[in-house]
């Protein structure tokens, strides 16, 4: 991956306030991406294709998740679901980044799912696990916070993992403009506690994440 491509990752952290972010992190980020642009050929992971692309469409963005998540877990060993994961999007960039967040990338896809074990296994990441499941057949411990990236709908997201959550847990969905009928459409027993706008470096579309916790 050409130099340039560590440089405007490692900008992109410090604009999103990840001054933590050391050289062997961002190497790993950017072998990541090596991975997907190699199995894509066969797999098909995504629809991008153009590195430059990848780079801000899906490393920069599942970044952006990061200060939000971090806030949260408050320094606290976490275990983590990241439902529909396809590539691995943003579970992979948060094992890689985050070492006490355990990190289970589901996917009802069997070579997605195997995709993340083999990234686990090249970049040594004992905190990733991929699992090929339909999410709502899937027979697991709960977990601490359940999230997602383009997987459904808010009404299915929390609908197809509700059994995975951990008491006191929360669902935390990335999403584009705000969602507000989709928020609509959910039961009373769910609360909508927090929507957070996301500027994501380089990317010139609205994100924002959903924060969503039973009643």
């Amino acid at each position: 991956m050409p130099h340039d491509f560590h440089a405007a990752l490692a900008g992109a952290a410090q604009e999103l306030g990840l001054n933590d972010l050391d050289d062997s992190r961002i190497d790993r980020l950017l072998a990541y991406q090596d991975l997907i642009q190699k199995w894509n050929k066969v797999y098909n992971l995504t629809a991008v294709r153009d590195p430059q692309a990848m780079l801000t469409q899906h490393l920069v963005d599942s970044l952006s998740l990061l200060p939000a998540l971090r806030r949260h877990a408050g320094g606290r060993p976490l275990r983590l679901m990241d439902v529909g994961s396809g590539g691995g999007l943003p579970g992979v960039v948060v094992a890689i980044c985050e070492p006490d967040i355990d990190v289970t990338c589901v996917d009802a896809v069997a070579k997605k799912a195997t995709f993340i074990k083999q990234v686990a296994a090249e970049l040594r990441l004992p905190n990733l696990h991929g699992e090929h499941s339909r999410v709502e057949a899937l027979n697991t411990p709960p977990f601490d916070l359940i999230t997602s990236r383009a997987f459904a709908s808010l009404l299915d997201f929390t609908t197809l993992t509700r059994q995975h959550l951990k008491p006191g847990a929360v669902w935390l969905a990335m999403k584009g403009q705000h969602p507000a009928e989709e928020i609509a459409a959910l039961p009373a027993d769910l609360d909508v506690f927090h929507v957070e706008q996301l500027e994501v470096p380089g990317l010139d579309a609205q994100r924002c994440l959903v924060w969503i916790r039973p009643r």
